[in-house]
């Protein structure tokens, strides 16, 4: 486990993922992170590479042929190599090896880059093109937040607060976990989202028209706030487990399949592009 922190902040990170599996708010010694609970969702915050979501027949299709890949890619349960560290930043590395070629056949360099800046944790997805040849890849984060951030507390005292007035329309999932190609309207009275223990009831709500790049958890109790920017994600997934305590804000580049619909990796929805020997670099903030 590595440990960064600074004035404001105490987080850590897990290698196996490069998961952060805790965010401690000094002020208050709120711990922010859900704790992985085995019997509810053993996770913390995992990182989705090289898909995000589910996709058919649990198989990857790239220049027509077939391979394994199981639901938000291998990343999340892949050992990440601590590149550097200091007292408040640590990168990770997961570069390809035989095993990845295996299930995904192009050779990269996949980081997670943390960054303590005061109040705010920025966290960076870093994909190095190694092939000779262009590269198909998704990324997103899959943090999920403690709610409510105090004892005493009920989950229903808190909701979401866009950045701008929404209109917000999820796109409907089938129960294997796949876009059904219908979308449902969700009641955000203002630009705000209140949190209920039935709002996920039909899994995740996937937001795929959305004018924010930020949203705030809040309370109606107090005036701690959760701050998720996401500048450079065009979705948003909102979802956890119903009648946990936790929700998950989702920043993606990239999504599950639609039924019926298996495509290759390059015509996939929202899939990004790498040419050979260049960089992507995709950061999103959590700031307390």
């Amino acid at each position: 486990m590595t440990t960064i922190e600074n004035e404001y902040l105490i987080a850590q990170i897990d290698a196996k993922g490069a998961q952060l599996s805790s965010l401690i708010d000094k002020a208050t010694g709120t711990e922010h992170m859900w704790q992985a609970d085995e019997s509810i969702w053993p996770w913390h915050a995992p990182n989705l590479f090289p898909v995000v979501g589910g996709l058919i027949d649990n198989e990857l299709v790239v220049d027509g042929q077939k391979y394994p890949m199981s639901r938000h890619g291998f990343a999340r349960q892949s050992e990440f190599v601590l590149l550097n560290a200091d007292d408040v930043s640590a990168s990770f590395s997961l570069p390809y090896c035989d095993k990845t070629l295996q299930v995904y056949p192009y050779k990269f360099d996949y980081q997670v880059l943390y960054t303590l800046i005061d109040n705010s944790l920025r966290i960076t997805y870093k994909v190095i093109n190694l092939d000779k040849k262009t590269i198909y890849f998704s990324v997103g984060a899959h943090p999920a937040f403690n709610i409510p951030f105090n004892k005493g507390e009920n989950y229903e005292d808190y909701y979401i607060e866009f950045e701008t007035d929404e209109h917000l329309e999820t796109e409907l999932l089938s129960g294997d976990g796949f876009f059904t190609g219908e979308s449902h309207p969700v009641p955000t009275p203002g630009n705000k989202l209140h949190l209920t223990r039935h709002l996920f009831d039909a899994d995740a709500l996937v937001l795929k028209k959305l004018s924010s790049r930020m949203v705030t958890i809040k309370s109606n109790k107090h005036d701690q706030t959760l701050s998720v920017e996401f500048p450079h994600f065009a979705y948003l997934g909102i979802w956890a487990k119903p009648g946990a305590d936790f929700v998950c804000i989702e920043p993606w580049l990239g999504c599950a399949d639609t039924q019926g619909e298996q495509k290759d990796i390059s015509k996939k929805e929202l899939i990004q592009k790498l040419h050979a020997g260049h960089v992507f670099e995709a950061p999103f903030f959590i700031s307390l």
